[in-house]
């Protein structure tokens, strides 16, 4: 019997591989990996998933009207172009099998997000990256690698994992340098933990003309990572495709319910970004303190260069930390194999954390 055959280009996709959440022979670990929100969800969002457990046996509002119209609210947006899904991923492969096939490009910068590479690959299209600069995106360089075969060019914003930040100017020459038949993604998953004021998640490129889509997330400070919750902010056109390419209810009503009730605790939400501005900062300069490169971020995370010598590399560096119990992120896949990812936790855990890459470099 012969195995069925992909498509074409199928087999060539690397899968995406989530940061690690446990250790063998370890009960407790510090789970730094996948830059998950440091107090978890919050309670009224807690409760109302629970809540929403006494009606598992009926089929979800498909339009997740009530979702859109909080977010609309809460953004000052128009809710009839607001898209949910299950997680901003969803709507990155939406978009991608949507607008791209084989033949075309989907253009990305050098250090971006892997879905997007996955993405496009998913839907037979090539992905394409443009250098960074400093870690950071280069909008003369995106500029410069897109032809009549680029379909979508995607930039997140802040980006993961370098957590480095364009402002508004620079999305706004992107937009101006990009023909009406390329569509712009700007992925806004980190935007709620940035403090900037020259900072735009993408929402006034969005409703200022052209071919522009926001991704946003509840899996980072929201903390309903596990519920898989995210949206678009889309121009009319581009929000109608989605709708007919989404499932019927692709969101699930404890995820909803839970989404609705996060964005309403404002109070925990400033809380914890103010935590996440300060812990980032106080990481960045304990460890910048010990010989370490640190890049700048408007993250939930920080990237963290090692030096390349045997015994004192990033390898070496993570074997230490998973000894100790505290699980980190390799970035290999990522181009990036002097590095190591490090999510903002709680007080302790990056205390504890400092002193462990103390204790490696001593």
């Amino acid at each position: 019997m012969n195995n069925p055959v992909p498509r074409p280009g199928i087999m060539d996709i690397d899968p995406y591989v989530g940061g690690e959440t446990s250790l063998d022979g370890r009960d407790k670990v510090i789970k730094l990996s996948s830059n998950e929100s440091a107090f978890g969800p919050s309670p009224k969002a807690a409760a109302a998933y629970n809540d929403a457990g006494e009606e598992l046996h009926r089929y979800p509002d498909g339009d997740c009207r009530a979702l859109r119209e909080a977010l609309a609210a809460l953004h000052g947006l128009d809710a009839a172009r607001i898209v949910c899904g299950a997680g901003s991923d969803e709507l990155i492969g939406l978009l991608c099998q949507a607008y791209a096939g084989p033949g075309d490009e989907v253009l990305y910068s050098e250090h971006g997000f892997l879905m997007y590479p996955i993405a496009a690959k998913a839907a037979g299209a090539s992905p394409v990256f443009a250098p960074e600069k400093d870690l950071t995106a280069d909008v003369d360089a995106l500029l410069g690698q897109v032809n009549d075969n680029t379909r979508l060019l995607f930039l997140a914003n802040p980006n993961n994992p370098t957590g480095t930040c364009l402002p508004a100017e620079e999305l706004w020459r992107l937009r101006r340098g990009l023909d009406d038949g390329v569509i712009l993604v700007i992925d806004a998953a980190y935007a709620e933990f940035v403090t900037e004021e020259d900072y735009s998640p993408g929402n006034d490129l969005v409703d200022g003309g052209g071919n522009v889509v926001m991704t946003r997330t509840f899996s980072k400070i929201f903390g309903l990572g596990g519920l898989r919750l995210g949206w678009a902010y889309c121009p009319k056109d581009i929000a109608g495709v989605l709708n007919r390419m989404r499932g019927p209810f692709n969101v699930s009503a404890p995820a909803m319910a839970a989404g609705v009730a996060a964005l309403d605790d404002t109070e925990f939400t400033d809380n914890a970004r103010k935590h996440n501005e300060t812990w980032r900062a106080w990481t960045g300069e304990r460890l910048s303190d010990l010989g370490l490169e640190v890049t700048p971020s408007a993250g939930n995370f920080v990237l963290v260069r090692f030096p390349t010598g045997p015994g004192r590399d990033a390898e070496s560096a993570d074997a230490f930390l998973k000894d100790r119990g505290i699980i980190v992120r390799r970035m290999e896949a990522y181009g990036l194999e002097d590095c190591l990812r490090i999510t903002i936790g709680q007080e302790d855990e990056m205390r504890a954390l400092v002193d462990a890459v103390a204790a490696f470099q001593e």
